[in-house]
């Protein structure tokens, strides 16, 4: 399920992009804002309030009578920070490869104490889900594909898969209760996939993965 996103949020990816990309560079004045409003087909509020973001971050810079200056690059930035600018196709797609490789390994290096674990997180989501807690649902969902992560006996793939979870429960909690029900449609292939990996079969672990991601769960 794509995130729902405020316009002005959008307008501040964009604008990001294109200085971390250098088609704005610093020092350069931005578009005006009627031209920014045709570009992002947004109105005149949207780019004041994305504007102001920015200045507020010392990214750009509005000088009264002459114009709105980049003041600041995009740079040298850490990977969390990358991926608070991404946008969710982008996140998802990386997501998509990290965790295909993710319970394939962790099919063939878990332990018991990693299964134990992730049946313990699983239990919570399910009651999570029948008490409708949606928040409670996400974090616990979240905790058990890094439980998996874990269990894959990569301590790099690990790491860089909880910085994408980090950034993975920013677009949850966007998520509005009735939307539990995504939670809750695919509770049966987080359980087949918790098996999956209990019993070391890395093809069908993937395949479920696949499932998942197919359905944005």
């Amino acid at each position: 399920m794509k995130k729902t996103i405020k316009l002005s949020d959008k307008v501040i990816i964009e604008i990001k992009k294109d200085i971390a990309s250098g088609k704005l560079k610093k020092g350069e004045k931005i578009p005006a804002e009627p031209e920014l409003m045709g570009h992002y087909a947004v109105g005149r509020s949207t780019i004041r309030e994305a504007i102001k973001t920015l200045a507020i971050s010392g990214i750009l810079k509005v000088q009264q009578g002459s114009g709105t200056f980049v003041v600041s690059k995009i740079k040298d930035e850490t990977l969390s920070q990358r991926l608070k600018r991404a946008d969710f196709e982008e996140i998802n797609t990386v997501r998509a490869l990290l965790e295909k490789e993710i319970v394939k390994l962790a099919s063939k290096h878990r332990s018991e104490t990693d299964l134990t674990t992730m049946e313990n997180l699983l239990q919570q989501r399910k009651k999570a889900i029948e008490e409708q807690q949606q928040k409670k649902c996400a974090e616990a969902d979240i905790a058990f594909h890094i439980s998996i992560a874990k269990a894959s006996g990569n301590q790099v793939l690990s790491d860089l898969y909880e910085n994408f979870s980090s950034v993975m429960r920013n677009f949850f909690e966007l998520r509005d209760a009735a939307d539990i029900k995504h939670f809750s449609n695919s509770q049966h292939l987080h359980e087949a996939l918790f098996e999956a990996i209990k019993k070391q079969d890395p093809n069908e672990a993937e395949q479920l993965t696949i499932n998942i991601l197919a359905n944005n769960y």
